[in-house]
């Protein structure tokens, strides 16, 4: 049995993530603090792997490993500094969906490069905006709502408007770039490889034990890794990405973690908050080796 992907939505306060997991038939296969980093002042650029990455659709092949992803082993190899190009954040519909465009654009050359050197089968998410008060999705329906910020199922993206709480949030464009940042990082768990694997292992022990929490901790802040990763490569570049955007999404993490959604599935605030701010600082991936940590900086 070969698993999909779950799906998992992403809210910008109190965050709650539902999770939705479908599986098919197959073979298998192998209130914020303040915080500051001066990484990104420099160049913090690493190198893209073992390969030259040229973006698209990519043949290639899974690795179902977790600790010992290949990915996860070079302690020199993160995200190439680009230059990303954003529109000015506006809080009307159709600005919004151009921002998000733009910004996953910006995600596919990024981590596109990226997984293509290792060979594993890169093809950018479809991007989509519901408009409705409920979405279809290949893992199901999904209802809108002030808990559903983004979406992501199997190679989709999903970002409702409904759902993003601007009213809340306003013009503050860094904390939304880290939301979609954070859902494309696991599409970058799918297309590696390590979704499959921790959904096989969260099935052999139960999803809501302590062994299937913890790794369900231990997916999204890699998630929160990878979407600090991202942002600690395009700040500063000459885009659109300023310091100000950074800083903000930076303390904003604070916010965010099992401590304000009463949950158990995604780590303390201080460990979220945590792990986004080391992948933003070093933008290393060795460093967002999530499933060797040890149990206390996953709680």
């Amino acid at each position: 049995m070969a698993f999909t992907l779950s799906a998992v939505a992403v809210l910008l306060a109190g965050l709650v993530v539902f999770v939705v997991v479908s599986s098919t038939g197959g073979d298998g296969a192998g209130t914020a603090s303040t915080g500051t980093s001066t990484s990104a002042t420099s160049d913090n650029s690493g190198n893209a792997g073992p390969g030259a990455g040229a973006g698209g659709a990519v043949a290639g092949q899974k690795i179902l490993e977790l600790a010992d992803h290949p990915i996860l082993q070079d302690p020199d190899a993160g995200l190439q500094n680009i230059v990303c190009t954003l529109p000015v954040w506006h809080s009307d519909e159709a600005s919004v969906e151009a921002f998000f465009t733009a910004a996953d654009k910006c995600l596919n050359e990024a981590w596109g490069q990226f997984l293509e050197a290792y060979h594993l089968p890169f093809m950018p998410p479809a991007l989509h905006f519901p408009t409705g008060r409920s979405f279809e999705t290949p893992c199901g329906t999904i209802g809108v709502g002030v808990a559903t910020a983004a979406y992501y199922c199997d190679n989709n993206l999903y970002v409702p408007y409904r759902g993003l709480q601007i009213d809340q949030y306003g013009d503050n464009p860094g904390v939304y770039l880290a939301l979609i940042a954070h859902e494309y990082g696991h599409h970058v768990q799918e297309v590696a490889g390590i979704m499959d694997a921790v959904w096989q292992q969260i099935y052999q022990v139960g999803q809501n034990t302590p062994a299937g929490l913890d790794l369900s901790r231990r997916k999204e802040l890699q998630a929160q890794c990878f979407s600090g990763m991202f942002l600690g490569a395009v700040v500063d570049r000459g885009g659109s990405v300023t310091r100000d955007m950074y800083e903000k999404a930076w303390r904003d993490q604070d916010t965010r973690g099992d401590n304000t959604s009463g949950s158990d599935d995604h780590g303390t605030n201080a460990h979220y908050a945590a792990w986004w701010r080391k992948g933003a600082q070093y933008n290393r991936i060795a460093q967002c080796n999530t499933f060797a940590a040890s149990s206390n900086d996953v709680s």
